[in-house]
């Protein structure tokens, strides 16, 4: 879902994808199953910090 979320955005509008956006987009998800949306949101920042740090060099 996070994908497609981010799909034609820029990186620091990726960035800013919350949390709560990608539960809400899947129609809210039960207090046990949000940590499954965190895992998605939490990877896509670290890639694109891993990038950006990569791309310094």
């Amino acid at each position: 879902m996070i994908t497609e979320m981010v799909k034609g955005k820029t990186l620091d509008e990726a960035m800013s994808m919350s949390k709560e956006a990608v539960a809400n987009e899947l129609g809210g998800l039960p207090p046990q199953k949000m940590h499954c949306s965190n895992l998605g949101a939490d990877a896509l920042k670290k890639a694109i910090e891993d990038y950006r740090s990569k791309k310094k060099s």
